[in-house]
């Protein structure tokens, strides 16, 4: 099986790598923060004291982390240590640019596929996630596909181009939501009446996501998510969202609480 190397063991990251360790692959880890890493070395997998050291006899490697910025400083350490037919797997929500300038870093021989996926840290534990993958993900397709359904979104970029868009359209439909329960209580109504009544309609999904319980997608990461999407187009609508999140980021209560708290914070403004 090949040797994988995953950089990253965040919430989902820690997730997705301990899919690969109960499929057996021979795992390499190494995380910003190493004491992160113990339960994985625990389990079998090794530690690496850097990302380099990580990467240097790896056949496919993984990168989950928080940002471009953190990509970017990876990138730098990574890219001279990979070896000629190995397949780098960046699964960030990071953006197509960060994608492209990471494309024009690599040598030739270093297969690229951006393959970030969708759903919280259930279902990166259980295999179920969505992964949109672009680029040419044949060489790792059977690899992604622990994580749960494999999507091919089409040229290198264009599945961390469909990630920001998605994204865009969820934590839009929670802001609504968020906003549609504040209307709601102004007028006097029943809060388990009103938001029956919204589950049943159009936004029933979004009345799902906006209180659920047992998952995480934390408010400061949606903040730089949105940030990434509202910089690639004119949205006005997704602006506003950015800025409810972004003041309960501010909140260091807040900002790596699930959004069903800046759902809480949108209702009733500190």
């Amino acid at each position: 099986m090949e040797k994988i190397a995953f950089l990253g063991l965040g919430r989902m990251g820690a997730g997705m790598a301990r899919r690969l360790l109960g499929a057996r692959h021979p795992l390499t880890v190494w995380n910003r923060t190493p004491a992160k890493a113990e339960p994985f070395v625990a389990a079998g997998a090794e530690l690496a004291a850097s990302p380099a050291e990580a990467v240097r006899d790896a056949d496919v490697v993984i990168t989950m982390l928080a940002d471009p910025a953190a990509l970017d400083a990876v990138a730098e350490a990574v890219v001279p240590e990979l070896r000629p037919g190995a397949h780098w797997v960046e699964m960030s929500t990071v953006g197509p640019d960060a994608i492209k300038e990471l494309a024009a870093r690599l040598g030739e021989g270093v297969t690229l596929v951006d393959a970030p996926v969708m759903g919280s840290t259930d279902r990166a534990e259980s295999g179920r996630l969505g992964v949109l993958a672009g680029g040419d993900a044949t060489g790792v397709e059977h690899v992604l596909a622990h994580f749960g359904t494999v999507t091919r979104t089409g040229p290198l970029g264009s599945g961390a181009a469909l990630k920001l868009v998605l994204n865009a359209s969820v934590l839009g439909g929670v802001a609504l939501v968020a906003e549609a329960m504040v209307l709601a209580d102004s007028l006097g109504l029943d809060e388990d009446t009103a938001r029956t009544a919204l589950a049943n309609g159009p936004l029933g999904g979004a009345v799902d996501r906006a209180f659920a319980e047992g998952v995480h997608f934390g408010t400061a990461l949606a903040v730089k998510d949105l940030a990434l999407a509202t910089k690639a187009a004119r949205l006005p609508a997704m602006e506003a969202v950015l800025e409810h999140l972004r003041s309960a980021a501010e909140d260091p209560a807040l900002a790596d609480e699930d959004i069903t708290r800046a759902v809480t914070r949108i209702r009733r403004p500190a």
